[in-house]
């Protein structure tokens, strides 16, 4: 027990943990130089591309000190995304030291305070360290001093490392050693095993990623799940290294996988217990809880036939990623689809790039949406996550908003700028403190409603790109929120409706319609476009009819003539508008789903 240390890398995303991890692996021959490609831990092709984390990863390290002493790590790499907050929480429970990797040449950005925080309040031993400290523009003594202020440290505890080059990574390793204390001799008491991750796998079902808390996990032994209390047979239990170990045990302080021909991934649960079925615990590891889903969004098939390819995607999908929640839904304009769950935008936008890319689906999605809490006029509250599940106006007593609490932290010269882009989104200012190197941390309390559509990327163009955002939710608000509504001559288009605050609906109401009457085809009638709150029309464009000259034969004569004719083929436009169907084209959902908020 006293060779084992289990740490972590925390880090805010591009700040070069997974490439120190990948330094780790090589110092430590886990990998050798034939076998080694850039960001090793990361399986899926869209990590490398982006360069970021989506998925927790867990690897055992042997260790060899010069002195000869042998040490097993068990490394756990964490996503470095405000969206995948709950998973870094439950990889920080399973440790016992944190390395916090800070960029030298970026200094401490939003998401790594709030991962340090995370691991403070679970008792870690902080290793704070320096990465890129090769790079030309980096700053070691500024972004020092930024740690030694943030963690109250002194300037001799903090390592100087390259992941790149691998500088200053053997000194790392000694002070993994030193500094993270091995975990707690409990080998007696009755299992408890924290899952900190799982994945499916096609032949044997879903694997749970476990750290032993207390007890022993022998193969063969009836195991149970304290969230759901289902059971199964331990069939392998092993260790974690490139490939699985299989062993006949895993012991208090032991970090592995179990595999028990769990056929759902909905069962293995993040943050949920394991304990035996017989003289098991009593009481879970404290902190679990469901994954719960933040931005809600239409997914549809560009071709209808396609509905059952796109059902058999997101399920296969949903093996690998239990935080994504769908369920089918309809659309008058958009055919037969599903209303799916995302924890955040990136996540939203990880999801529609593995469609399109390992299942080859063309999917349209709708503008994401927050869920709200309704109070109807009978005092019950339902929650709704689609505009056209909205009650009418006269059910409704009030709607209840979601707010998150967000922290930028941003070069100086850009504080104008951001506080006028949190104005905007109707933020509700804090405090803001001021920090090392001219860098300040601004607070605000803002509608998630506000920050899901492009707050991101309008804080990063507003800001040259140096901003960094990290929110997290904190409550359901009252809100002066309307249901605006999308008709073409008088039928209301379901795919366009959205839910808006009261002040914005006029305006965004007319920017609709104005964009929908420059796509919209002629037809052989004139096509009304309105935008309505309940019954009451705020803004109008028209779809002009083509017509045809049927005066041309008229060669001067009576204007009585002319007259009836006109008469004759306007009766005709609108017996024709009766019966006629206005098809939106493909386009047009895209322009208007993907409208900026310059636009709106």
């Amino acid at each position: 027990m006293s060779d084992i240390r289990n740490f972590c890398i925390i880090a805010h995303i591009d700040h070069g943990k997974s490439t120190l991890a990948d330094r780790l692996l090589q110092i430590t021959g886990t990998i050798t130089e034939r076998e080694m490609q850039e960001q090793m831990l990361d399986d899926m092709d869209l990590e490398r591309e982006r360069g970021i984390t989506i998925k927790s990863h867990a690897i055992k390290l042997n260790y060899v000190r010069p002195n000869g002493e042998k040490y097993f790590f068990n490394l756990i790499d964490t996503p470095g995304h405000v969206d995948f907050a709950y998973e870094v929480s439950r990889a920080l429970k399973a440790c016992e030291g944190a390395i916090l990797v800070v960029d030298a040449t970026q200094g401490i950005e939003a998401q790594t305070i709030s991962n340090l925080y995370q691991a403070i309040e679970q008792g870690l031993e902080i290793i704070p360290v320096l990465n890129k400290i090769d790079l030309p523009s980096s700053d070691p003594e500024g972004v020092g001093q930024q740690v030694v202020d943030l963690i109250g440290c002194t300037m001799e505890e903090i390592l100087h490392v390259s992941g790149k080059t691998g500088e200053g990574v053997p000194e790392l390793l000694e002070a993994i050693v030193d500094r993270v204390p091995a975990p707690k001799e409990e080998v007696d008491k009755p299992l408890r095993a924290l899952i900190f991750d799982s994945i499916f796998n096609t032949y044997r079902g879903s694997v749970a990623y476990v750290r032993v808390i207390e007890g022993v996990l022998k193969k063969g032994d009836r195991f149970r799940f304290m969230a759901n209390d289902m059971e199964y047979n331990a069939e392998d239990v092993g260790y974690l290294r490139m490939s699985y170990e299989p062993t006949q045990e895993l012991r208090a302080g032991d970090v592995g996988y179990v595999i028990g021909s769990v056929k759902s991934l909905q069962d293995v649960r993040v943050g949920d217990t394991i304990t035996h079925v017989k003289n098991g615990a009593t009481v879970p590891i404290p902190g679990y809880q469901e994954a719960k889903p933040m931005v809600f969004s239409g997914i549809f098939p560009t071709q209808s036939e396609d509905f059952e390819d796109l059902r058999s995607a997101l399920e296969k999908l949903q093996l690998n990623d239990a935080s994504l929640t769908y369920e089918p839904e309809t659309s008058k304009a958009l055919g037969f689809g599903f209303r799916a769950g995302f924890l955040g935008l990136l996540h939203m936008e990880i999801v529609q790039e593995r469609l399109d890319r390992e299942f080859d689906i063309d999917i349209i999605t709708t503008v994401p949406n927050v869920q709200y809490e309704v109070e109807l006029e009978d005092k019950s509250k339902i929650r709704v996550d689609n505009p056209s599940q909205m009650p009418e106006v006269g059910e409704i007593s009030t709607i209840y908003e979601p707010y998150i609490k967000a922290n930028i932290i941003t070069p100086a010269e850009y504080i104008g700028p951001i506080m006028k882009l949190c104005q905007e989104r109707r933020g509700i200012y804090v405090n803001q403190m001021f920090m090392q190197n001219n860098r300040v941390e601004i607070t605000y309390e803002l509608p998630m409603a506000e920050v899901v559509f492009d707050f991101y990327d309008r804080l990063k163009s507003g800001t040259r790109g140096y901003a960094s955002l990290d929110y997290e939710f904190i409550e359901y608000r009252p809100g002066q929120l309307v249901r605006l509504d999308i008709l073409l001559n008088g039928d209301q288009v379901d795919a366009l409706s959205s839910i808006s605050h009261r002040d914005k609906a006029y305006y965004q109401g007319r920017k609709v319609c104005a964009k929908l009457k420059e796509l919209i085809p002629r037809q052989q009638f004139e096509v009304a476009v309105q935008a309505a709150i309940g019954s009451r029309i705020i803004a109008r464009d028209s779809v002009r009819a083509l017509r045809k000259d049927v005066t041309a034969k008229c060669y001067g004569g009576d204007i009585s003539r002319k007259r009836k004719l006109l008469e004759k083929q306007k009766e005709g436009k609108k017996r024709m508008k009766q019966v006629g169907a206005v098809e939106i084209p493909q386009e047009a959902f895209l322009a208007v789903l993907s409208m900026d908020d310059d636009d709106r």
